[in-house]
This record gives structure tokens, C-alpha cells and sequence, in this order.
């Protein structure tokens, strides 16, 4: 009985699943000066954990669309160890449709984000107002196709954000709209993110979102923003009250 050939081909180390991680990125001109400072550190930082934390079973991808004065794919989806960030600027309006659109063509090419990836991760970061059409391009994404079936964040950084339209693109999910008014809570945000990334990287089900109460980083919420000026408001009535 003869033997087989020795076929080297036949030895290779299973190949690492993907876990893709997309960042949408307002850079317009209302985020220059501390905030996009804050935001290329934050992004820098989030790539270097998730560098530091792939394994032989799952690696994280990362891709980083950014909108301002034009739509831009600033880095292609990626293992997040071959990245090297460079900061981006700020300028520009706030065309979130276009950007919207672009991040749900990238999802749904089987070529860029394979059938076996895991289930993506979409973080939407804003601090203005939209200006170009957005309302198709944003219940396209949420309610079609393999887009729909992402896990969806979103922050909003200062008061003049649009939080209705954020708090639309997290619909369906079980996550909370996430607020900053400074860099503390800009970078608890994305520590926030980096955790329930590398958390499912560990898990046994790494298709399955950890509940946010298990992440030890609790960013500030739209929701504590309002409390907190409904704790204010309420505390002014009470001493003009004693006052007149």
C-alpha cells in the first residue's frame, strides 16, 4: 500500500475570523480645535488596543469613513494591527447621508466584509446637523439588508448635535445615546467601545453584544445631559421661589 504524497498546502493554521469595526466620523468644520485633537487621540488609542488584543481564532478590522468637507474613506477595512493612524482635520459641512451610504455599499460587498465575519460593529460620531439628504440613506442602513443586522453606537459631542437623528441610527439596538461635552467623555466613549469590542473577541458567542452594564467604562448619556439640566432647572425654580 503505497502513501499519499507529502502536500504541504494541506497544514495550514486555520485563518482568523474577522470582526469588523466601522467608524463614522464627523470631521466638519464645527469639530476643529480641541475636539478633533480629542477624537484622533481617542481613535488612536481604540486602534492600539485592538492591535494589542487580536488572537488566532478572531482579529479585529477596523475601517474609518469620515464626513466633512467631502466623504471620505479614510482607512479601508483592515486588521486593526496593520493600521497606522494619521490625524485628519476638520472643515467642511456635515453630509452624513453620503457617509451613510458608502459605510452600507462597504457592508454589504461580500468581498470587503465576508460571510464569515462576524457581526459588525457601526459607531456613528457627530456634533452638528446634517445638511445633505440622510433620511433614505438612514432607514436604508437600519432596515435593509446585511447593514440592518450590525450593532449600532452613536455619540453625540456637544449641544448642537442632532440627537434625533442619532438617536434614529441606534434604534432597534439596545444601546443608549452617548453624549460628550468634554475630553473625559469623549475618551470614556471610545474606551467604552474598545471593551465591547475585545470583550467578544474572548467571548464564546462573539456574535452576541455584551450588555453594557457589564463593561466596566460607563459613559455619560444624553440622558444623564438632560436629568442633570432638569436637576438644575428644578433647583433654580426652588430659590427664586424662596426669593420672591
Amino acid at each position: 500500500m503505497s502513501n499519499s504524497p507529502f502536500d504541504p498546502s494541506k497544514f495550514t493554521a486555520p485563518k482568523a475570523k474577522p470582526l469588523p469595526v466601522i467608524l463614522l466620523l464627523d470631521v466638519s468644520g464645527s469639530m476643529s480645535g480641541e475636539k478633533i485633537r480629542n477624537l484622533n487621540d481617542a481613535v488612536r488609542d481604540m486602534l492600539n488596543t485592538f492591535s494589542d488584543t487580536e488572537n488566532s481564532e478572531i482579529e479585529i478590522h477596523v475601517a474609518i469613513i469620515t464626513f466633512g468637507s467631502q466623504v471620505t474613506l479614510q482607512q479601508p477595512l483592515a486588521s486593526a494591527s496593520t493600521i497606522q493612524w494619521h490625524d485628519v482635520s476638520a472643515g467642511g459641512m456635515t453630509p452624513l447621508g453620503m457617509a451613510l451610504q458608502m459605510a452600507k455599499a462597504m457592508i454589504e460587498d461580500k468581498n470587503v466584509v465576508p460571510s464569515r465575519a462576524y457581526r459588525p460593529t457601526v459607531i456613528l460620531v457627530s456634533d452638528g446637523v446634517p445638511n445633505d439628504e440622510w433620511k433614505r440613506p438612514l432607514n436604508a442602513f437600519i432596515d435593509e439588508g446585511r447593514s440592518s443586522k450590525c450593532d449600532r453606537m452613536a455619540m453625540a459631542i456637544g449641544a448642537d448635535a442632532d440627537e434625533a437623528v442619532l438617536g434614529q441610527f441606534i434604534e432597534g439596538t439596545a444601546n443608549r445615546l452617548f453624549y460628550a461635552e468634554n475630553a473625559n467623555q469623549l475618551r470614556d466613549f471610545f474606551k467604552f467601545v474598545t471593551m465591547s469590542v475585545t470583550a467578544r473577541t474572548k467571548s464564546q458567542t462573539p456574535n452576541i453584544i455584551p450588555e453594557a452594564s457589564t463593561i466596566a467604562v460607563q459613559p455619560a448619556t444624553i440622558e444623564s445631559r438632560q436629568d442633570k439640566k432638569t436637576s438644575v432647572t428644578q433647583s433654580s425654580s426652588v430659590e427664586d421661589e424662596g426669593y420672591w
